[in-house]
């Protein structure tokens, strides 16, 4: 801490971490390290299957590969922090460290809400409107689609880290988290903490909501085309799709919208929430995504069907 006119000004913060056991530390690193490297090989893949096959050139498929990519980067921004605590004696992170994680935290977040929606009215045009798919999804659409979640999850994380910038922080230093998140460094601002608090939650309302409405507005038009449609195997896949997608924004939203829509407390509950949907959810999205789906399962084996080809 440093002290100048009689106000003391915190230079450094203590992530307390999940638990001051070193055999349950270790025990926690292993399975950390194993699900990060998981993420890793699973978001990848994805991207690289994706980018491989021409089959999967498509919008939807579009939108997957951000996704993936979105989900290896936020996993990164969080795991290798959780992994280093659970091996250090020392667990001090810097403002500026800290205050750059809650940035990406929150501009990932920002960025999957939209991309999920996004995806949710892709498959809306491709269910409900096939025949004017290809012009209304077109791939100048697409990019400015991508290009406007990116841009928001940028806008909303910048404006957040501004925001938390002003605060006074002047002790306790003690961050109940394994990571910088915004809900629990506020809990330190000795300053008042409102305008950050409105905006979080104006963001949460605005953005969550706004995102979930069109996400359930477009799947409910898919579901009342599906049942109007006389093939089975129509609606099976249709129905496969849905629910995928249902599970991916269920786990998502509830995660997030629980830890941050109510008050901090650094209970243990908070902390399995966090974990869930920073270290789990990354590892779940592309084996959802690709266990239920048959096209990136016939991908896969044709990439990996392919003869090598060496080149210079």
């Amino acid at each position: 801490m440093e002290v100048g006119n009689n106000i003391t000004t915190v230079t450094t913060s203590v992530l307390l971490g999940l638990s001051n056991n070193p055999h349950i530390q270790a025990l926690l690193f292993v399975l950390f390290l194993g699900i990060y490297l998981l993420t890793l090989m699973g978001n990848l893949t994805m991207l690289l299957v994706i980018r491989a096959d021409s089959h999967l050139h498509t919008s939807m498929y579009f939108f997957l590969s951000h996704l993936s990519f979105l989900d290896a980067f936020y996993s990164s921004i969080i795991v290798p922090t959780l992994l280093e605590n659970l091996l250090s004696k020392w667990k001090n992170i810097s403002p500026l460290e800290c205050f750059t994680q809650i940035s990406l935290v929150i501009f990932s977040g920002a960025t999957e809400a939209c991309l999920l929606s996004v995806m949710a009215y892709d498959w809306f045009h491709a269910v409900c409107h096939p025949l004017l798919y290809v012009v209304a999804m077109n791939r100048k659409v697409c990019t400015g689609l991508v290009g406007a979640s990116w841009a928001i999850g940028v806008g909303t994380g910048l404006v957040n880290s501004i925001l938390l910038d002003q605060q006074h922080f002047c002790g306790p230093n003690l961050v109940h988290s394994f990571a910088c998140e915004l809900p629990p460094v506020l809990l330190l601002a000795c300053s008042d903490p409102y305008i950050s608090i409105a905006f979080i939650l104006t963001t949460m309302v605005v953005l969550g909501l706004g995102t979930l409405v069109l996400f359930l507005g477009s799947y409910t038009c898919i579901i009342m085309t599906a049942l109007g449609i006389n093939s089975a195997t129509g609606q099976r896949k249709i129905f496969s799709t849905c629910f995928s997608h249902f599970l991916v924004v269920t786990i998502f939203y509830g995660s997030g919208v629980f830890r941050y829509m109510t008050p901090a407390s650094g209970s243990a509950l908070e902390q399995v929430l966090s974990v869930k949907y920073s270290v789990v959810t990354p590892l779940l999205n592309p084996l959802i995504y690709s266990l239920k789906n048959q096209e990136v399962k016939a991908a896969f084996k044709r990439v990996l069907a392919r003869k090598p080809r060496l080149t210079f």
